[in-house]
């Protein structure tokens, strides 16, 4: 389809090769407006025709396409009316009705090879021309001479000449409006019979003269500005037709890929029916988000309303959306959704695929995500407290540890970060949103990926470039590596600059804390420092740039537990010269990053 814009140049370009050539004519007849020309006359402009018609018959076609007849030594000019080549006559008449003006120019000259021709006697006559002063611009009017009358219209002209043995009379042409019109005619060559059997006529032997013979005007003989008129017609029509097809093409190619797209879905829900889950219709799901009019958020696949299923029980319907994907992200997080049932991961209520729509109904959190909750100690109206703090910490770590080996398959969840938290009413953390999650066994230890996935700023660096190592379940854990020092420090840990270069922050504030010098972080109680050093310290082993170097879940979820005395702090990446303590800094990625596949372990 892409070079279909082109498409109405082609056709302009055809119409301007071909449109000149486009007069009405072929190879036995040419057009002077509704006037048809053929042979013996000719349009002097026609060189072919030129060559081999007769030159007294040699026409000329006016801007306003007007049939010229020429008489160059009378100063002559007779407009043609009309031609009946099967009597070989026409019609002479003059544009503004003054044919006596032409006429006086005549006198009693022949305009050989044409004759006058006579309705009654074929006899010559005597004629006087006048000159009056005429309001349309005649000034040359012609009367019999020895008339018996006196005609009243020429009392005030004054007479100019008299022509003696005339051979033409002025006369009305049948069925016509024209007061003036004259008839002629001519002999040779004679082409009537030809005419009368509905052929056409030319020169015998390719000659200019003497013996003429009929021919019927075929096909073959059609003009070049005819076949190219026809090629243009095909040329267009062709194009229109292919991009008919091609248009048809992809629609059809379109709904197949969604009907397959609803078959596969059908196919799953059959095979997840034994988990009794709430199947909805997309009227249903309206109903409930009372026409999705309270929006929570929006996120790459979709948007969050909120909902209503009864007074009591308020729901989060996740709409997806129906022009992205092939319906495998819905199956993941369904299928996911289904294996899963932990006090820290939302609760699947039911779901919708019904057509093309296709929505995901979970419990409404009226706190929002862990995001709500990320501010500074000293922002006594959002920090929750250390206390808090901490067993939020430990349960978003148990959620994830029970996806890594509490379900019977490994669960890597790949996007960990505070808006995937949400909160309940007992500041009880669940997490969310489990789109991009990827099933496999629990044998194995990495995941094939074929292109990164997640939230900039939490996406682990194995997950940009295999130099870091293979893909596996240790991306969740840099995640959360990073959700707990955004935790600590009550901010977020990324900034995308006006250079639109973005950066993972690795403050200060962390290693000084770690250190016992705690200058950013304002912590009133001796309880609160230990329990921000543990996260914190916690958090760098867990962003660990080497997967190997990394805890697994259940260490991690044993650190928490744990009082910290004996936490160790981490290597840091960035001892090594060159590096900066403060930050390091990663180019933006705009869009899915193709990797090499990750082969996946027996």
């Amino acid at each position: 389809m892409n070079n279909f814009h082109k498409f109405p140049l082609l056709v302009t370009l055809l119409f301007l090769i071909f449109g000149k050539s486009v007069t009405s004519k072929n190879g036995c007849i040419q057009k002077c407006g509704n006037l048809h020309i053929q042979f013996p006359f000719h349009l002097k402009n026609n060189i072919n025709h030129t060559k081999h018609y007769p030159q007294n018959f040699q026409l000329s076609c006016t801007d306003k396409h007007q049939t010229v007849l020429e008489f160059p030594k009378l100063s002559l000019k007779l407009f043609i009316k009309h031609i009946d080549y099967k009597t070989q006559k026409l019609q002479i008449y003059d544009p503004n009705n003054c044919l006596s003006n032409q006429l006086f120019k005549l006198g009693n000259s022949s305009v050989s090879p044409f004759q006058f021709h006579f309705h009654e006697f074929n006899i010559q006559r005597n004629v006087s021309f006048f000159h009056c002063d005429s309001k349309n611009g005649c000034l040359i009017k012609q009367r019999d001479s020895g008339a018996d009358f006196i005609d009243p219209e020429l009392v005030s002209c004054r007479k100019v000449s008299d022509v003696l043995n005339v051979g033409w009379m002025i006369e009305e042409w049948e069925g016509d409006d024209l007061t003036e019109s004259l008839i002629m005619e001519w002999s040779k060559p004679n082409c009537s019979f030809c005419e009368v059997q509905g052929k056409k006529c030319q020169w015998k032997n390719g000659t200019r003269s003497g013996e003429v013979e009929c021919f019927v005007c075929s096909s073959n003989g059609i003009a070049r500005s005819t076949v190219l008129l026809i090629t243009a017609g095909v040329v267009v029509g062709s194009m229109i037709l292919l991009l008919l097809v091609n248009g048809l093409l992809h629609i059809y190619r379109y709904f197949k890929m969604k009907g397959d797209d609803m078959a596969r879905i059908e196919k799953f829900l059959e095979d997840y029916r034994a988990m009794k889950p709430t199947r909805f219709t997309y009227a249903d799901i309206k109903r409930i988000t009372n026409g999705f009019k309270e929006r929570l958020g929006e996120g790459a696949h979709g948007a969050v309303f909120k909902g209503m299923l009864s007074q009591e029980i308020l729901v989060a319907v996740k709409v997806l959306n129906e022009t992205q994907g092939d319906g495998k992200d819905f199956i993941n997080e369904v299928g996911t959704m289904g294996k899963i049932h932990h006090v820290n991961v939302v609760r699947l209520l039911g779901f919708c695929a019904d057509g093309f729509h296709r929505a995901l109904v979970y419990d409404f959190f009226p706190n929002g995500s862990l995001q709500n909750f990320l501010a500074p100690p000293e922002n006594k109206d959002v920090f929750l407290g250390w206390e808090k703090l901490q067993q939020i910490a430990l349960g978003v770590a148990r959620g994830i540890e029970y996806l890594h080996i509490g379900c019977d398959h490994r669960i890597v969840h790949f996007d960990i970060n505070p808006h995937n938290v949400l909160i309940d009413d007992n500041l009880s953390p669940k997490l969310t949103d489990f789109g991009l999650a990827k099933l496999c066994p629990k044998n194995q230890s990495t995941v094939s990926m074929t292109a990164a996935r997640g939230t900039l700023g939490y996406i682990a660096p194995e997950v940009f470039s295999r130099n870091f190592g293979n893909v596996s379940y240790k991306s969740d854990i840099y995640s959360y590596g990073m959700l707990l020092l955004e935790m600590v420090g009550g901010r977020k840990n990324t900034n995308v600059s006006a250079e639109e270069t973005f950066q993972v922050l690795y403050p200060e504030w962390i290693h000084n804390l770690i250190e016992g010098k705690d200058v950013l972080v304002n912590i009133e109680d001796e309880g609160g420092v230990r329990i921000a050093k543990k996260l914190a310290l916690v958090g760098l082993w867990c962003i660990q740039w080497n997967p190997v170097d990394r805890p697994s879940m259940k260490t991690v979820v044993q650190m928490l537990e744990g009082k910290g005395e004996k936490l160790m702090a981490p290597p840091t990446p960035f001892d090594s010269v060159g590096y900066d303590r403060t930050k390091a800094v990663i180019p933006t990625r705009h869009s899915s990053f193709e990797l090499e596949v990750i082969p996946e372990i027996e």
